[in-house]
């Protein structure tokens, strides 16, 4: 096992982690698969993967990742504490909310959490996470009580990432990237500010998605190129610690075109990389659609089509009338935008969602 710098917090994490969501029971309908172990096989799972040498596992709150949380507690109480990295996070954007979940969090995995995320943190609700009396502030307050080691930002949008990136309270960020899904890891690549904090990366599997096109060993080794600190995968058997974490793996390039060439093996992919530069004048996350478009393909079919369903067919008519067309000014994927968003919609009416 590699590792890695976590910023500048003076940790060192490896370079894969374990991400918990597979190992809690109850349902979450967003996995492709779901393993839902018993509290032992799970505790024996994370114990696999740390003598492979993992040392940072990854949770949330129980609303969030059901029992993972207090697995991940049971776990930590089998080994010495001081050779494992615990991140939790928790969906709560006032400061007073997240002072609460972090308490609990405590309570519930028995020790003190390493780093505490805002989770999902979006545009919507990042004046109020970033601003006075909110989830930073209070996280903040927080470290500097002891009662958490490192505050963090989690994200699947460039912009707040980067905003985390220039905040001096902020000291670690976690988003989403693979080798489809890259535009997000090449802007931050380029930019400096994101030097000063850790990263850690999660969906690198796409929650499992681009495993059939790809093996285990491409989608890893393809991601290596880029300077995150952890790239968290989600572990919910022995079988699937052991691919992770077993062997060292060598870094691979594959050219986004050589990525989109193996996906049209089995259909015709939206070549967008989600870099987030496609700014819709209507509001519209293009971006987001064309990911659900791709996702359908790649099995998530009745997730995809609802998630279309949301916002898809406004999008379709605001962009027939549109005039500006800003949104493809900066698309580095030079893509025809009113063309892709037809496609969606002809989906959605070949699947009677209209």
């Amino acid at each position: 096992m590699r590792y890695r710098d976590l910023g500048r917090t003076g940790l060192r994490v490896s370079e894969i982690g374990f991400g918990t969501i597979p190992i809690l029971s109850g349902h979450v309908p967003v996995l492709p698969k779901f393993y839902s172990p018993d509290q032992e096989t799970a505790v024996a799972i994370m114990r696999k993967a740390f003598d492979y040498g993992c040392n940072f596992y990854d949770t949330a709150i129980l609303e969030e990742y059901g029992d993972a949380e207090i697995k991940l507690g049971e776990f930590a109480k089998t080994i010495d504490r001081n050779q494992i990295i615990i991140s939790d996070k928790a969906r709560f954007y006032d400061g007073a909310e997240i002072y609460r979940e972090v308490l609990r969090s405590t309570e519930h995995l028995g020790t003190k959490p390493d780093l505490y995320f805002v989770h999902q943190v979006d545009e919507d609700n990042a004046d109020e996470v970033f601003g006075k009396n909110g989830a930073v502030e209070a996280l903040y307050d927080l470290k500097r009580e002891g009662k958490i080691g490192f505050v963090g930002i989690a994200s699947h949008y460039y912009d707040v990432l980067y905003r985390g990136a220039k905040d001096p309270r902020v000291d670690v960020l976690q988003g989403s990237g693979n080798i489809l899904e890259r535009g997000m890891l090449d802007r931050i690549r380029k930019e400096e500010a994101f030097r000063e904090k850790g990263l850690i990366l999660n969906k690198v599997y796409a929650a499992g998605l681009l495993i059939g096109p790809f093996i285990p060993e491409e989608l890893i080794g393809g991601i290596l190129e880029y300077p995150f600190s952890c790239a968290l995968l989600g572990i919910g058997t022995f079988e699937q610690a052991e691919v992770a974490f077993a062997k060292e793996y060598p870094t691979m390039h594959f050219s986004f075109e050589e990525v989109l060439d193996r996906l049209r093996k089995d259909f015709e992919p939206i070549g967008c990389d989600r870099c987030e530069r496609c700014v819709c004048p209507h509001g519209h996350e293009l971006h987001t659609t064309f990911r659900q478009f791709n996702y359908f393909h790649l099995g998530k079919e009745f997730w995809a089509i609802n998630k279309l369903k949301m916002d898809a067919d406004l999008t379709y008519q605001h962009c027939r009338a549109c005039t500006e067309q800003v949104c493809m000014k900066d698309c580095e994927r030079h893509l025809y935008v009113p063309e892709e968003i037809g496609r969606v919609q002809k989906l959605l009416e070949a699947y009677g969602a209209l």
